[in-house]
Formats: C-alpha cells, structure tokens, sequence
C-alpha cells in the first residue's frame, strides 16, 4: 500500500527544514567534578613558615577547569585548623592548598570542588599540626622520617639526609618544608636485612662516607648491620644531586675491640659491645660522629656518643681517628691513631662537621636515651688534638626533638655567621596523642625539623 499523498508532504517538509530525526531539543550537559589530592596526609605546625601544602586537581566533563571552585567546607576539629584557615590558590586544573594551624592535634577537612550545572564533589584531607618552637621563622620540616641522624650539603640549599630507622638516604630542598625531591633505598646494595643505624656522615669530595653507629640495638642485642661503613658517590649539586651506592666494610667494630684490648683495654669497648649491654649508656659503645682530620682524605675521625672517658659524669668525649678510612669502607682491616678525648662539659659527641678552612663544630649532647630536655650545646675547634674546643652555643630544649646533625659550618670567623642544625624527632610526640614519631602510619607525619642558629 503506497503511503497517502499528505504523509509524503509531511516527510519532504521536514528534511527541507532539517528537523528530521533530530528529536527534542538538549540543554548542554555536565558530569560530575572530581577532585583529587597529591597526598591525603599533611602535616603543618603552629606558627610556622613554609608549611608543606598538597596539590589539588580538578576536573568536569563539559566545563573549563577555570569554571570549577573549591573551598573546604568543614573540620573534625576547627580548633586545630578549620575551614576558614584553609587557602586554595590557582585558577585551573591544579590548585595548591596550604592550611594554617592554630593548636596541636588532628583535623580531617573536607575539601568541595563545585562545577557548573550545581555539581560538585568532595575529597578529605586528613591534617596534623605539631606545637610551636622557638626560631619558628627559621624553622623547616623535613617529611617522610621523623630520624634524621646525619647530613651533608648538596649545594644550592639542598642536603642528603640519614634517617636512623632505615637505609633510604633523602635530598631535601632546605628552603622549604615537605618531602624530599628524590630518594635512594640502600637496603639490597646493603645486603641489609635492618636498618644500618646510620648516625654519621663526611664528605670528601664526591665521595660521602657513611657510619652505622656499630653499636648493640637498644635491647643489647647485636645486629650485624650496624656494623656497616660505606660510600656513595655524588654526582651534580643541588636540585640535580644524584648518588650512586659506592662500597662497603663491616668489620669497623670488630676492630675498635681489639684495638683497644691490645691497648690495655682503655675504653672498655668490648664490654660495651658485649651481649645484653645497651648502647647509650655512660659505658656504651656507640657512634654518632664523622669527619675528616685536618687536611686529609683518608684520616677519619670517629665521634662516640657512649663511653665517655672515663665513664663517669664530667668525663670527657671520645674521637678515635681511623687513620685509613678509604680502605675501612672498603672492607680493609682499621688502623688507628693517638684518641683524642675533648672536655664538652660533661657531654659526648652527636656531630662533628669541618669546612674547607679547617673549623669544626661539634653538636654536644647526653650519651643517654633520654628526651631532648637533657642539654645540648656546640662548640668549635680546630682539629688539633690537645687543644680544647670552645662553647659556642647553648642550644634550647624545651622543643621536641634532640639536636642531632650539622649540615655544614659556616666561617667561624664571619661576623652573624649562621649555621643549620636538624632535629631527630622520632621519640617526640609531636601531635599530642602519645605517639612516638617514627611510630606513626602515614609517613607525611613524620618530620624532622631544621633551625638556623647565629654564632656568637
């Protein structure tokens, strides 16, 4: 049957005005937004300058990223950080966030992206802030470990930071608080089953020189891996700084004991390293200090925390030069010359660094385990055995952390010289909850913290 006359006009009038199979008429249409975070764990601290910040990205089908806003739009604990203390800058698809905190604890802020067509999406940003500290102007904080034991400049404001609960060596940009920009994990060129306690480092050129502390663990057991000495080899400065893993010797130690027996057993090393003996006791056996003697490249001075000389209060602090630590990091068997014992008012040594003109600075503090209420203070001297070194520097306690590296030292002689100092902050309870730094699950959480100090 052949259509009627009038439906074939009603098809030909719609393909002429284009209205064919076109159906309704559609309003543009939107998806929902996204928003997505760099990290879901930040940590801040009151006062501070610098405070890491995350980077937020977002996005909405059909809509320009300039179009989307966000804003926080609530906080678990506003006393801490709320949503009016949030700051979201940046007009596209990435925005930066930084919070600024007003007590010490947690807060989870949530976070809205609102798009076009009334859309929008939420994301959550669980937040930490550690208490105020003195020179909070100076202050940075180093994330991602909470231990930082040793450290060395990489030029340009960067350094390579130790942390003592792990084998990861960490390039931090020192001008600014956050995580660092590049890592190397050490543990399989290590051979490593735990952790190197690494607690000193030296610079000799572009070779670093590393130190585990070679001591028994806390419970006086003895771990293999702490006896460990070993290079890395520094290529570039700064931001650019690259390490390659150089080598190793594990036997620095054993031959410290046999040193000193043959000594007449002056220092007690070999009950220091005995088993069940703890490190950090006044007749411990524990290293926490590394440099180079005066004009060489090959005499090392090994800094002890425990013992002291002799092992009493008021006694004095140990360096052991190994006069052939090119060869000890290569597994070679140590020689050692004359030790020196330096009077630091009581306290032993947790750094020793030197700068090209021959100045050292000693960061001094307790050969015990205790928390950072314990003095600390540095001192410089020359290298010279027999020469005393000079106070030059009490430094405050009633922060958390103890006063554990010396990046590099400035010229002594400078007026307003001013020298960086790092904080190991693993023991301290920095968000008020009882729990120990290097105890806490999201490593954004843990942080150590760098100071500037002027000299007098």
């Amino acid at each position: 049957m052949r259509p009627s006359s009038s439906l074939w006009t009603a098809v030909a009038l719609a393909l002429v005005s284009g209205t064919a199979l076109a159906g309704p008429a559609r309003a543009v249409g939107y998806g929902t937004p996204t928003i997505r975070l760099s990290a879901a764990y930040l940590s801040g601290a009151v006062g501070s300058t610098g405070d890491p910040t995350v980077t937020v990205t977002v996005a909405q089908s059909g809509a320009d990223a300039s179009a989307l806003t966000v804003t926080a739009s609530g906080a678990s604990r506003s006393t801490v950080a709320g949503p009016s203390d949030v700051r979201v800058t940046g007009t596209g698809g990435s925005r930066t966030l930084a919070v600024t905190a007003h007590a010490q604890g947690y807060t989870d802020l949530t976070l809205k992206v609102t798009g076009l067509g009334g859309k929008s999406a939420t994301s959550t940003l669980h937040y930490a802030a550690s208490p105020a500290v003195q020179h909070s102007a100076d202050a940075r904080y180093l994330t991602g470990a909470s231990d930082a034991s040793a450290a060395v400049d990489a030029g340009d404001g960067y350094l390579v930071v130790a942390n003592d609960e792990d084998n990861t060596l960490r390039l931090y940009d020192g001008s600014a608080s956050g995580a660092p920009v590049r890592t190397w994990d050490l543990d399989s060129a290590l051979g490593a089953d735990k952790e190197a306690d690494i607690e000193g480092a030296a610079r000799v050129g572009n070779t670093i020189y590393w130190t585990g502390s070679l001591g028994n663990n806390k419970d006086g057991e003895y771990r293999a891996d702490r006896n460990t000495v070993f290079t890395t080899t520094v290529s570039g400065s700064g931001a650019a700084t690259r390490l390659a893993f150089g080598t190793a010797g594990h036997r620095l130690r054993d031959d410290l004991v046999a040193w000193d027996e043959a000594n007449g057993d002056r220092y007690g090393f070999a009950a220091g390293t005995a088993t069940g003996q703890a490190p950090k006791q006044i007749d411990g056996f524990n290293v926490e200090g590394l440099e180079f003697a005066p004009g060489s490249t090959t005499t090392a001075y090994v800094g002890f925390r425990a013992p002291l000389a002799p092992p009493q209060n008021g006694g004095k602090a140990l360096i052991v030069p190994v006069t052939n630590m090119d060869e000890v990091a290569r597994g070679t068997k140590a020689t050692f010359g004359t030790p020196i014992e330096l009077d630091l008012g009581g306290l032993s040594v947790r750094d020793l660094r030197r700068n090209d003109q021959g100045q050292y600075l000693i960061v001094a503090g307790s050969w015990a385990a205790d928390d950072n209420s314990d003095p600390y203070a540095l001192y410089s001297w020359d290298g010279v055995a027999g020469h005393r070194p000079v106070k030059v520097l009490d430094l405050p306690t009633a922060d958390a952390g103890g006063w554990e590296s010396v990046v590099s030292v400035p010229d002594l002689t400078a007026a307003g010289a001013r020298v960086r100092l790092i904080t190991d902050d693993g023991a301290a309870d920095l968000y008020g909850d009882g729990t120990d730094a290097k105890d806490l699950t999201h490593p954004e959480w843990q942080k150590s913290r760098t100071a500037w100090f002027t000299l007098s």
